[in-house]
């Protein structure tokens, strides 16, 4: 059973840096890319970062270019978000999520293309 556990949310300063982990498992075969979005509320969620395996490429929503570094340990089955520089709209759950079937690394940020999520983590960037 595919599983994804996010975890490393918490309430910081703006200006401040938290570390996101995403441990993945239950994978029969790689996935074909492991992405973090993040919904405030009241918003759709939105698509942060993704590390797309199939072409080894990595991307960035242009809000978070320069801010947010993700990274993967296979040894470990986890995926990081390192988010520096934090500001008050970077305010979210934060969930990590891969695709099972279709794939297009070019819409990397579309929801729709995402078969298993994690269960989320709450981001609180707040003086």
């Amino acid at each position: 059973q595919v599983q994804l556990v996010e975890s490393g949310g918490d309430l910081v300063q703006p200006g401040g840096s938290l570390r996101l982990s995403c441990v993945m498992s239950g994978f029969s075969l790689a996935p074909y890319a492991i992405t973090w979005f993040r919904q405030a509320p009241g918003k759709e969620r939105e698509g942060v970062s993704c590390l797309s395996t199939s072409d080894g490429m990595l991307y960035y929503a242009d809000s978070v270019k320069g801010r947010f570094t993700i990274s993967r340990d296979e040894s470990k089955n986890t995926v990081y978000l390192q988010m520096d520089n934090l500001r008050p709209e970077d305010t979210a759950v934060y969930y990590c999520a891969t695709p099972f079937g279709l794939w297009i690394s070019n819409e990397w940020y579309s929801p729709r293309l995402y078969d298993y999520w994690g269960q989320g983590t709450q981001v609180t960037v707040s003086s």
